[in-house]
């Protein structure tokens, strides 16, 4: 190819707004790919419910001479790609249920004085603190999915949500397919009421010469928020041909009738598309909510359909604990598809995978007695060269998670020194 590179930079002057762009070919012949710096960081979270089974789990060997543990063999092909973290504890207020804690908890792990109504620790989550940072550059602040199949609403709001905007303020997750497509990629209705803004804006500046100074600071922060509406409209509206390139289709299948596996990996698809797209930089993605008590069918497992929760009370029955470490490594091989294939996306000079940091994990370790020390935690993908993979990390032991999600913050240019009960900053690289 002989034709002259068109850098990124260049193509954003043209278009006269900041945009994030995906790479394109094009952009891809400054040496012999983009540089770094054209790369955005992504940040993903993909959680799954009530602990898991810790004889199958834990790996014993440290460093990066290790061998993946039964659970986690479906990463053993990828073992390059990940990083194991263990030792890492969570704080824990007695007296409140242990799953809502659980899930509504992991991203914050905020300190007992951050109490909700309902008595579970609350406080911004990690998800949020770093969309503080990049969604000035994205259409949609974060992207939060649950991969929850029951039509009934047995549970409260704490057992399907793990991103809080702050103390009592959930972002809510989505779950059916349908809705998650028609947020990311169906702009038109928010590109018609770009008009309604504008004439908005022309009113409110008429009132401007007439206005007090308190009025006039009220009048401001108004304006401001039009603007920022404006501006989440306007960088939607200019990603429509990047995406209508890729031809997302529309899902099909009614959610509740999906396979497991078929579901996680839709609700994962629509997660890296908003990603490479650049829809978004920040998402999370529950594989099930926590504590459901209706049965569930996971098929190519279990023949019959079972209730996650209550199998983890049985753990004691050693039939019960092989057939929900079953359940585990279907969870972990469900992660590993969605691994391989933000690792087959190619962008610049490497691939998706290489910019983001896709981390799973639990707020519970087991879901037999409610514990919240040494943590399941696994973080994929590179962070553009601010995680080291191949490894295994064990911390000392009482060592707060707090400190590696600081430590995740600081990696997507999060300007934190501290989060929750963090005391230090854990080495990804």
């Amino acid at each position: 190819m002989t034709m002259r590179p068109i850098s990124r930079r260049q193509l954003l002057r043209g278009s006269g707004a900041a945009l994030a762009l995906p790479l394109l070919e094009c952009m891809q012949r400054t040496s012999r790919g983009a540089t770094e710096s054209d790369v955005p960081r992504r940040a993903a979270f993909f959680y799954v419910p009530n602990g898991v089974v810790q004889s199958k789990w834990k790996i014993q060997d440290v460093g990066t001479q290790f061998t993946m543990s039964p659970t986690l063999a479906p990463l053993t092909a990828l073992q390059d790609k990940v990083a194991v973290f263990s030792g890492y504890d969570r704080i824990k207020v007695s007296g409140t249920d242990g799953h809502a804690q659980a899930s509504t908890c992991w991203l914050s792990s905020a300190p007992h004085d951050q109490l909700s109504p309902a008595g579970y620790p609350l406080d911004r989550t990690l998800d949020q603190v770093i969309a503080d940072t990049t969604s000035e550059q994205t259409p949609f602040r974060s992207l939060e999915l649950s991969c929850n199949p029951y039509r009934d609403n047995k549970e409260s709001v704490y057992f399907d949500n793990i991103s809080w905007y702050g103390y009592g303020h959930v972002a809510r997750s989505l779950r059916d397919p349908q809705r998650v497509f028609q947020r990311l990629f169906e702009v038109q209705p928010e590109a018609e009421s770009r008009s309604v803004l504008d004439l908005v804006l022309a009113d409110a500046k008429s009132f401007g010469p007439r206005l007090g100074r308190t009025d006039r600071r009220k009048l401001d922060e108004y304006m401001q928020a039009v603007r920022t509406v404006e501006a989440q409209i306007t960088r939607l509206t200019a990603r429509r041909a990047i995406v209508e390139k890729l031809r997302p289709a529309r899902p099909r299948n009614p959610w509740p009738e999906l396979r497991r596996g078929e579901y996680i990996q839709l609700m994962g698809d629509l997660m890296i598309l908003a990603l490479r797209t650049d829809l978004t930089r920040v998402t999370t993605m529950m594989v099930a909510p926590e504590r459901w008590g209706t049965p569930q069918t996971v098929e190519g497992v279990f023949e019959q359909p079972i209730v996650h929760h209550s199998m983890t009370h049985e753990q004691g029955n050693p039939e019960v604990s092989r057939k929900l470490a079953l359940l585990d490594r279907f969870h972990v091989a469900q992660f590993a598809r969605l691994v391989a294939k933000m690792d087959a996306v190619k962008e610049g000079a490497g691939t998706l995978l290489d910019s983001i940091l896709f981390t799973f994990g639990s707020g519970l370790s087991s879901g037999k007695t409610h514990v919240y020390s040494d943590l399941p935690v696994v973080i994929a993908g590179g962070g553009r060269g601010t995680l080291a993979t191949g490894r295994h990390h064990r911390a000392p032991e009482g060592t707060p998670v707090g400190n590696l999600w600081l430590a995740v913050a600081q990696a997507m240019g999060c300007p934190r020194d501290s989060f929750a009960d963090s005391n230090s900053v854990t080495p990804l690289a």
